[in-house]
């Protein structure tokens, strides 16, 4: 019988994979992410899906927005996908291909797809997915998917998802027709928008503290500096 992985199993791998240190203030995004991922990959219901990797690559995204180096943070998110046994490649191949559908499509043709009451023939591998999920074929929803369809939702009609009562009229035309749970979803990505905000907010913090903390290392150059100056050369 195969031994299932473990958190810790993944936690080892994503450290072995990459070794560097992550700044303080985006470990527990990444270690809260990894968990989550690791959850859905070894449960049973579980099937990958590239709504579900746009989601995922979404959250990365805008949680790490500001990381630098930009190439460690690229190597964190290999790490993430890798330590639960996936490739990030099609990860990031399946996202593109879901934003450059999302768009080009008319909002509203967008959420007949979505919804399966208008399916069009735009991508075989995505509508044999939302086929799964309105026929109730084994496919698990999670949060992540739902920020998938989330994002699809806001590369289509960015001014659509900023209208609080346009946007869950959406959602729950959506949830209806993949028989998903319409109160879970909205709720998930009230949870994800108000996550959203206290980390911009935790990152201007961060930045407010870092110059704070530069100007009262230079201060004491300057006074320095002033206290050799000699009468003459201050008059």
């Amino acid at each position: 019988m195969n031994k299932v992985r473990t958190v810790s199993d993944t936690k080892r791998a994503f450290y072995s994979l990459h070794t560097r240190p992550i700044k303080t203030i985006y470990r527990r995004v990444v270690e809260e992410l990894m968990v989550e991922i690791h959850l859905l990959s070894v449960n049973i219901d579980f099937h990958y899906n590239p709504i579900y990797a746009l989601g995922i690559v979404t959250t990365f995204e805008r949680f790490m927005m500001g990381y630098k180096p930009q190439h460690e943070k690229e190597s964190i998110f290999h790490a993430l996908i890798q330590s639960v046994g996936a490739d990030p490649n099609i990860y990031r191949q399946d996202t593109q291909r879901l934003r450059s559908l999302a768009i080009d499509l008319p909002v509203s043709d967008l959420i007949g797809w979505l919804n399966q009451t208008s399916p069009l023939d735009k991508d075989e591998k995505i509508q044999e997915t939302l086929q799964a999920f309105a026929n109730n074929q084994g496919f698990k929803y999670s949060r992540l998917f739902g920020i998938g369809l989330y994002t699809l939702l806001e590369l289509s009609d960015s001014e659509l998802v900023k209208d609080e009562k346009l946007c869950n009229d959406a959602l729950k035309t959506i949830s209806n027709g993949l028989k998903i749970s319409e109160e879970k979803l909205i709720r998930d990505l009230e949870l994800y928008r108000s996550n959203l905000e206290k980390m911009s907010q935790a990152i201007t913090v961060m930045a407010d503290m870092v110059a704070a903390e530069r100007r009262k290392r230079e201060q004491p150059t300057q006074v320095l500096d002033e206290s050799i100056t000699s009468p003459e050369e201050k008059e």
